[in-house]
């Protein structure tokens, strides 16, 4: 043979070029739904490397790949057709996106030709998703595929991270290239903090008198869990977590004084209203966290460490900004000497005044025991992906957590509907962790059909249901603050639970009362395969503290102040 004979490239379709780019940049799992736009996409699955898992519901193949990007760090990718595929999505794409989730998600769309003259589902989810995406690409031309998707990876999991979209008309799905995949991007080069302001904050935490760290979601998603852990300890600071950052600190370290806000535990809440420094990590001023803005940590100098530039002085304005990756930043935060022990020990006074107690108030199974008692019995590896609602709470306030990502949980969008879904993505992720979905009757109604893709796939997740006949939280609200007005909060009509999940092939069990719980979590905890514990529990039960909307954080109501529960 000549050696000087050239051998074109191969002829591929867009599809194909599409699977492989995806394999290039170490994509193992999908989560998706097919359909009309999207089904050549389909077709070049077949074959490939790729395990596609088929939830019974696009948001549920969304918030799947969510919680795996939280657990793995690397980008989830979901996929569904254009139209009500593409609008099913929305919801997943909006939970990524306030929580700062890495996810690639793809749809199909119309060809072409087609766009803009409504043609049959057709949705301009391009515009619709702007606001809850980094970036979004329709893709117009087969050539372009190996740099959208390289680009695409690039962006969802560099800096802050959060969902990409990549829209895939059907033209470009079917046309044929010869193009040469190209090598995955680069990582985005990190961002080192500014020394001045390292030197500022050093010297700040040095003359502070009361000095406190809140721990954010941030720590989890850049990784620096260890670095944290490594800087509480060299300078004694009192820390406090949001909601996402919870497990940054082990719950028994002698420094983690709890979580703060609206739910928060009495100990955090007061250390925040009364320290002078405030260094915040990972975190943004969320409402449910800072209760009233204006009188949240009133006197304290303000340490705010993100990588993202927008939150600095977005909410509450910071007397030295550091936009950084946090480990370099937190490992050049050098105070010359601990914090006042004076200071430690009232914040540790606070924590023992304010320790949650288990004798329950209530006759029935008290929900906050039980996820204590089965906090405490799990094996080791055990992952709680959780619901919206009182139940959210509760495990928030109530389970030990020894990494953040341990506790995977809706956050800033409350998302009703994502604990199933969650849990499936999370093993997906970590099948060697015990992985069990705490819900609630309300929320285990948005997608049960999920269950299916339990049974289907042989994902072996538990699922502690608490069933109170209520939408909990909004009739708590509607308790103190509408006069028990209770509208539209009766699920007294639910389905038999565990006849529900034994219909879809899931084991299932129920109780009542105290006495059943702990034989219940080691059936739960012992079960092969799937399991649903359904716990009956009382509909007037609250979840306790709860700062009022309007009042500062240490204004906390500790119980109904008319009934007294």
């Amino acid at each position: 043979m000549n050696p000087s004979t050239h051998i074109a490239p191969a002829l591929r379709s867009g599809s194909q070029i599409l699977i492989e780019a995806l394999e290039r940049n170490g994509v193992k799992q999908i989560f998706g739904y097919p359909g009309g736009t999207i089904m050549p996409v389909y077709d070049a699955l077949v074959g490939s490397g790729l395990r596609h898992y088929l939830c019974r519901h696009e948001q549920g193949a969304a918030l799947a790949a969510d919680a795996y990007g939280r657990v793995t760090r690397k980008a989830g990718v979901c996929m569904a057709t254009s139209g009500p595929g593409a609008t099913n999505l929305v919801t997943g794409i909006a939970n990524a996106f306030m929580d700062s989730v890495p996810m690639v998600v793809i749809t199909g769309q119309v060809p072409t030709a087609l766009q803009g003259t409504d043609a049959f589902q057709e949705v301009d989810i391009f515009g619709i998703t702007l606001p809850i995406v980094k970036h979004s690409y329709i893709v117009r031309s087969v050539a372009d595929i190996p740099r959208i998707v390289n680009e695409a990876f690039q962006l969802a999991q560099g800096g802050r991270p959060g969902p990409v979209l990549i829209d895939f008309p059907k033209d470009i799905s079917t046309g044929m290239s010869a193009v040469v995949d190209i090598a995955p991007a680069a990582p985005l080069e990190a961002r080192l903090p500014d020394a001045t302001a390292l030197e500022t904050a050093s010297k700040m935490l040095s003359q502070a008198r009361r000095p406190l760290v809140i721990a954010g979601g941030g720590i989890a998603i850049s990784d620096s869990v260890e670095v944290f852990r490594q800087f509480a300890a060299r300078t004694g600071v009192p820390v406090t977590a949001t909601l996402k950052g919870l497990g940054v600190m082990p719950t028994d370290a002698a420094c983690f004084v709890g979580m703060l806000g609206m739910h928060g535990n009495g100990a955090a809440n007061h250390a925040v209203q009364n320290c002078d420094l405030l260094m915040v990590v990972g975190a943004r001023f969320d409402d449910r966290a800072t209760g009233h803005l204006a009188q949240f940590a009133p006197s304290a100098r303000i340490i705010h460490l993100d990588i993202d530039a927008a939150e600095i002085s977005k909410l509450r304005k910071a007397d030295v900004g550091i936009v950084s990756e946090l480990a370099p930043a937190l490992e050049g935060i050098r105070p010359e000497r601990k914090a006042n022990p004076g200071w430690c020990a009232q914040c540790a006074g606070w924590k023992k005044e304010f320790a949650w107690r288990y004798d329950a108030p209530v006759e029935g199974i008290y929900a906050p025991k039980l996820l204590r008692d089965m906090s405490q019995a799990h094996p080791e590896g055990l992952t709680i992906t959780c619901d919206v609602g009182q139940h959210q709470m509760w495990v928030a306030q109530h389970c030990e957590f020894d990494h953040p990502l341990d506790h995977i949980s809706s956050g800033g969008l409350g998302t009703m509907g994502y604990g199933l879904p969650a849990a499936i993505g999370a093993k997906i992720a970590k099948p060697e962790a015990t992985v069990v979905c705490v819900s609630g009757d309300g929320s285990i109604m948005m997608n049960i059909q999920e269950l299916a893709t339990l049974k289907r796939y042989g994902i072996d997740v538990k699922i502690l249901l608490f069933d109170n006949s209520a939408l909990g939280l909004v009739r708590q609200w509607q308790e103190l603050f509408f006069d028990g007005n209770y509208s539209e909060v009766d699920l007294s009509d639910n389905p038999d639970f565990s006849a529900v999940a034994s219909a879809f092939g899931i084991q299932s069990k129920s109780i009542s009362k105290p006495e059943e719980v702990s034989d219940a979590i080691e059936w739960l905890f012992n079960t092969d395969a799937a399991a649903l514990l359904h716990v009956s529990i009382d509909p007037m039960d609250n979840v306790w503290p709860l700062v009022p909307p309007g009042k500062p954080n240490h204004k906390m109501m500790r119980s109904n102040p008319v009934k007294g529960r």
